[in-house]
């Protein structure tokens, strides 16, 4: 199949690092040239050692459930022959504890926007659509997070 690469970078900058008072900021690159700014979110780290403007795993975990649902529902829509004009998802991750006190996402929540022009798909169609896009997404296929599609 492929094979993914991303380039995880930080430096320490000085910091005296082990009293834990160090930046969280960091770089993520990509083999097409994108560099991403991150950091550990401030919900986790707090700010100053955050950086909240950048981007954080559990914020790039939810934004790769996402686009990869995003991407197949779109493919699949076209396949049917219905013409998607813009896309939109206010989604959103819920961090919890497990039985064993472990944090984890257990919960992704994708409430998804469409717009089409001609024949819009039926309700059923689009449920139909979202349901496949689910089944197809390689994101969703490799975690053990619940992934729902709310229509509110």
């Amino acid at each position: 199949m492929s094979e993914h690469t991303a380039t995880v970078s930080w430096r320490r900058e000085g910091a005296a690092f082990i009293d834990n008072r160090y930046s969280r900021a960091h770089t993520w690159s990509f083999d097409g040239g994108a560099r991403v700014p991150a950091s550990a979110s401030p919900h986790v780290v707090p700010v100053p050692y955050s950086t909240p403007e950048n981007v954080d795993p559990e914020e790039a975990y939810l934004a790769a459930i996402a686009a990869c649902h995003m991407l197949f529902f779109l493919s699949l829509a076209a396949k049917r022959g219905f013409v998607v004009d813009s896309y939109d998802d206010q989604a959103t991750a819920t961090m919890a504890k497990d039985g064993a006190g472990v944090i984890w996402i257990p919960r992704v929540t994708l409430r998804p926007r469409i717009a089409f022009s001609g024949t819009a798909p039926t309700p059923e169609d689009i449920a139909a659509l979202h349901h496949a896009a689910h089944a197809q997404c390689f994101i969703a296929n490799s975690v053990k997070t619940e992934v729902v599609v709310a229509s509110d």
